[in-house]
């Protein structure tokens, strides 16, 4: 079959389109013909030594597809079963193999390019907006990064809760999308200075609650936004590290909250994750959440779909499609 392999760290060059064999089941594993595989930022972080893993290694950490074959203990799943998953790795690739307790079905009219979007992205939304801070009627919100897979997903899980959601992005074009989202304010970080804006749409109170992908760039001045007990959510790191912060100034600042969520941890469970793609699934098909699906990349061109997420040219989620 062919995978996408990296066998050193580096830029989307170190990346290659290679043959690899099938990969072995054990007792509950089931394998995989991969339909399309969604690209995260989580997969440029393991792929430029950001995030390590071992080495050699094929990317990618959601997929959906059908059913090829069980393991002799597997008695969740059947062959032809159409399915999703995330949290393994693998997904760059005409086949993985995925532990049973990891699978989820796809429900009728939710589409392989659906199941492959909605696992990460629409997962990390709702444990963001459902557990890290479970957002309540009347709160506010700021999302960076608010065009982004992940962003488009949580303003609508955060209007769905009733907030009032302020986004940031960095031109018209992404603001226009946020605002179709359900953003009641969108802020152009490129043309004003998003602190003294959140400040002055909220009347100086700040917002409730932060959730910060950007990292490097924005967590000071994120934190500044923040109302007395508010949360700061910083779940990734597109412009880089936080790598240096003294804990005691959130004292001062009013006893705020601080974390660094990830999924694997809050879908670590089979009962949070089938609760998470319950939820994600049946909002897709009710019409309550709208996925963003404009980016396809031939498994070939991952090098290219890499160049294009960190370059910032796309919008909502990416596929490769084998």
């Amino acid at each position: 079959m062919k995978a996408v392999r990296v066998k050193e760290y580096g830029g989307p060059e170190v990346m290659s389109y290679e043959e690899v064999e099938v990969p072995s089941l054990g007792a509950k594993d089931v394998l995989v013909k991969i339909e399309a595989a969604g690209i995260n930022y989580i997969d440029t972080y393991q792929r430029s030594g950001l995030y390590q893993i071992p080495l050699p290694a094929t990317l990618g950490l959601e997929g959906a597809g059908t059913v090829e074959e069980v393991g002799p203990e597997v008695t969740l799943f059947a062959k032809g079963d159409r399915v999703a998953y995330t949290s393994v790795p693998g997904a760059y690739a005409e086949y993985a193999a995925v532990p049973e307790e990891k699978l989820v079905n796809l429900p009728d009219g939710v589409s392989f390019n659906q199941g492959a979007a909605a696992m990460l992205q629409a997962c990390t939304a709702h444990y963001l907006s459902q557990s890290t801070y479970p957002i309540k009627n009347g709160d506010s919100c700021l999302i960076h990064a608010a065009a982004g897979g992940v962003g488009l997903l949580l303003i609508q899980m955060a209007k769905m809760a009733g907030a009032f959601v302020i986004g940031t992005c960095s031109t018209e074009e992404k603001a226009e999308l946020a605002r179709a989202a359900g953003a009641d304010e969108v802020i152009l970080y490129s043309e004003k200075d998003f602190l003294p804006e959140v400040k002055r749409i909220t009347d100086g109170r700040g917002v409730n609650v932060v959730y910060d992908s950007v990292g490097k760039d924005t967590f000071d001045r994120s934190i500044d936004c923040l109302q007395p007990l508010g949360y700061m959510v910083l779940y990734g790191n597109a412009s880089g590290p936080v790598t240096e912060f003294n804990p005691a100034t959130l004292g001062p600042k009013g006893s705020l909250f601080l974390t660094r969520p990830t999924l694997f941890a809050y879908t670590a469970d089979r009962k949070n994750l089938v609760w998470r793609t319950s939820d994600v699934f049946n909002w897709i098909n009710e019409g309550k959440l709208k996925l963003r699906i404009e980016h396809f990349f031939p498994l070939a061109e991952a090098q290219e779909a890499h160049r294009a997420l960190e370059g910032r040219k796309t919008t909502g989620k990416v596929i490769l499609t084998p």
